[in-house]
């Protein structure tokens, strides 16, 4: 008798371990979703093409009206770490043009992730619609062509001029300075552009015909972001005033200020200019960056002589319509929430964008009349939509959109329906694990002093009532980025959300944390005081969730974990110096560890700022540094000094500190291969295993 109760206690066992390992995905199969990105429609016709990733393998991809049936375009078929950008349609429709590969280094070198002894290039190539071979056009990036086939790209800080057909060698327009923002006239027969000549800059305009350059009002103030009219008689632009040289400079650490700018209106016949706008000069003011960061430009020239313009003067991202003949700008998103994308119709009449309005913590696709007018939002369903485009029939939208459990897609939909009745031009592969993910819990808590912060829970499906379980905080870098509830439309952030499913399909509970400094919640929460280098304020968010887990009854309070990248690692490394206490164990991915390091070697910076800066940084808490720590970065990171690991592992090595690495040779930031994002995450995730759950997935150590 005893021996049958032991036999169909293990028949129970190993059919719950089955079941367990049915449910079990792996790494590779959560990271197997492709990526799209660059979506662009053709001027004519209902073409859309965009670049997607694929495991590491990126080709432009391209589908086509009524059907709408994707196909491949090129044929890189290797995890080669060559990025494709910039993808743009001829007028016609019938050759897209393309960069390939990633600028140099302060070293003058490429991005060459494979060590490859023979070299790599960045280089402008075009394609035919048929599929034809790609053909290159020369070294250079940020092609774009104008509506006479003529394309217009940028090397070494220079602009050339090269026919679509290649019928003729590349032409460069000499001017002095380091220029770009190619933008042709809608005629083809003018293109403006920016010339940075260090402390100013200027719009120049080249007249292909007379071969000569002119420039709008030349001052010694810094201009910028030139935009056409629809006639091609006059060019908007962005004019930021002069600062005295010895001005701090430096997000993370110079003191906040504001930073004021205006509108000018320049006509092409005689390259005059007078100011049509110009801010005032209170910090929500200040020229709204995060619109050159994520948005869709600070200013664009739409239809009826009005320039719709980016602002946050009520304290969020929106957009505004300014007419040419001067006047207050006029509202078109109104509410406490932020614009981060937009784009227009063909007529340029209508404004397409996404938003977090009425839904914090996701995005959703809007549209909106120049004068204010039909504001619509699309859907209301639990997804995250970006990269509005109209095709050039004024009917079809493509967009691309995920959700808690899908990764991105490209859709159409009709225009003005709702976009539930959307095509999926992509889909995923049968070995995707949809099924088996979970749906992330929005989480509000406060922190010490009163901020509120919200961030993304990932509960375990096979958690059990009373149980408690290891957890883990993901911290994003930026730090203007906000973490969503759905797949992320950052490839970076994607890859994140990837691996936060999948801690917590091994039995971790996950939450992703929008800390102060963040995006989506206001430029006062963005712009919060004492951040980064002037007192780390932000940490106090970190510590926030620390308790905000601890106080969980699903937790084990003392088996928390930080991970993350960029900032993310930052925070990681101050929480893991500040507080061993909370944090038992961390995965810093390539973080700043000492602000004055990597951000002010001779930026005016004064000695007390230096010192503040240093204290705010985790080289500052080496001594009370108790926790174990995986270090993971690529040698030619061009974001966050590779030093910044160096130094700090050296610190933590003499207070003999528990350290494990995993360092990439020749590897960026953003890491461009494939199989280092797989060999990062497994180490993450083996790290924590042996760190917080004795060796073993939390799932498997809970008795499955």
């Amino acid at each position: 008798m005893k021996r049958a109760l032991v036999s169909i206690a293990l028949l129970i066992f190993f059919a719950v371990c089955t079941a367990h390992a049915q449910d079990r995905f792996t790494l590779e199969q959560i990271l197997s979703a492709p990526f799209p990105s660059d979506l662009v429609a053709s001027k004519t016709g209902s073409r859309i093409a965009w670049t997607l990733n694929e495991q590491g393998k990126r080709n432009v991809w391209v589908a086509e009206g009524p059907d709408f049936k994707a196909r491949r375009l090129t044929s890189y078929l290797e995890d080669d770490g060559q990025e494709l950008s910039s993808l743009g349609f001829s007028a016609d429709g019938n050759t897209l043009v393309y960069t390939r590969g990633g600028g140099k280094n302060s070293a003058g070198q490429f991005p060459n992730p494979t060590s490859n002894p023979a070299g790599v290039e960045q280089a402008v190539w075009t394609i035919s619609w048929t599929g034809s071979d790609p053909k290159k056009i020369d070294a250079g990036h940020s092609p774009t062509i104008s509506s006479n086939e003529m394309i217009a790209y940028a090397r070494e800080g220079q602009l050339y001029l090269v026919p679509l057909d290649g019928s003729a060698k590349p032409l460069q327009i000499v001017a002095r300075g380091y220029n770009g923002e190619a933008q042709w006239s809608p005629d083809g027969k003018l293109l403006a552009f920016t010339s940075s000549r260090n402390d100013h800059s200027f719009i120049g305009i080249y007249n292909l015909q007379q071969k000569s350059v002119k420039f709008f009002s030349p001052s010694v103030d810094s201009d910028s972001s030139p935009q056409w009219s629809l006639d091609g008689k006059r060019i908007a632009f962005v004019r930021q005033p002069a600062t005295p040289r010895d001005t701090p400079e430096g997000y993370f650490v110079e003191p906040d200020r504001p930073h004021p700018w205006a509108v000018w209106l320049g006509e092409v016949a005689n390259a005059s200019a007078k100011e049509i706008w110009h801010s005032g000069n209170k910090p929500d003011d200040s020229y709204p960056y995060m619109a050159d960061d994520t948005g869709g430009g600070v200013i664009n020239y739409a239809a009826n002589d009005t320039i719709v313009m980016a602002s946050e003067v009520d304290g969020w991202q929106h957009l505004y319509a300014l007419s040419t003949n001067g006047g207050a700008p006029k509202l078109l998103t109104p509410g406490k929430c932020e614009v981060e994308q937009w784009s227009f119709t063909p007529d340029k009449k209508t404004i397409l964008f996404n938003s977090n309005c009425n839904d914090i913590d996701r995005r959703h696709l809007w549209s909106v009349s120049l004068d204010g007018s039909d504001l619509n939002q699309w859907e209301k369903l639990d997804s995250v939509n970006w990269s509005p485009v109209a095709l050039s029939d004024g009917k079809g939208i493509a967009y691309i959109g995920s959700g808690p459990t899908h990764p991105p897609l490209v859709l159409i939909t009709t225009w003005k329906q709702h976009a539930s009745a959307n095509k999926e031009v992509v889909g995923l592969s049968e070995k995707f694990p949809a099924d088996d993910l979970v749906t992330p819990e929005q989480a509000i808590f406060h922190s010490a002093d009163n901020y509120e912060i919200h961030g993304q829970l990932f509960l375990p499906k096979n958690l059990k009532p009373g149980e408690k379980r290891p957890a883990l905080i993901f911290i994003h870098g930026g730090s203007m980025r906000q973490m969503l509830l759905g797949w992320h439309y950052m490839y970076y952030y994607a890859n994140a959300y990837a691996m936060n499913q999948y801690l917590a399909n091994r039995g971790y509970i996950v939450l992703a944390v929008n800390y102060r400094c963040g995006i989506g919640y206001g430029r006062a929460f963005r712009e919060a005081p004492n951040r980064a280098g002037r007192g780390a304020s932000e940490y106090q968010d970190i510590v926030a969730a620390g308790k905000y887990l601890q106080s969980r009854a699903d937790v084990e309070g003392k088996r928390v974990g930080l991970w993350g990248g960029s900032y993310g690692g930052y925070l990681t490394a101050l929480g893991l110096g500040r507080n061993s206490d909370i944090f038992a164990a961390g995965v810093d991915m390539h973080g700043v560890h000492d602000w004055p390091t990597d951000n002010w070697d001779g930026k005016n910076i004064s000695p007390e700022l230096t010192k503040l800066a240093h204290e705010s940084s985790p080289v500052s808490a080496v001594d009370t540094w108790k926790s174990p720590v995986l270090f993971i970065h690529g040698d030619d990171d061009r974001n966050v000094y590779f030093t910044q690991t160096v130094d700090l592992v050296a610190r933590l090595r003499a207070k003999n500190v528990e350290i494990e690495q995993l360092i990439f040779p020749d590897e960026i930031h953003d890491f461009l291969l494939h199989k280092d994002w797989l060999a990062a995450y497994h180490a993450t995730s083996d790290f924590f295993d042996r760190k917080l759950s004795g060796g073993k997935a939390p799932a498997d150590a809970a008795g499955h």
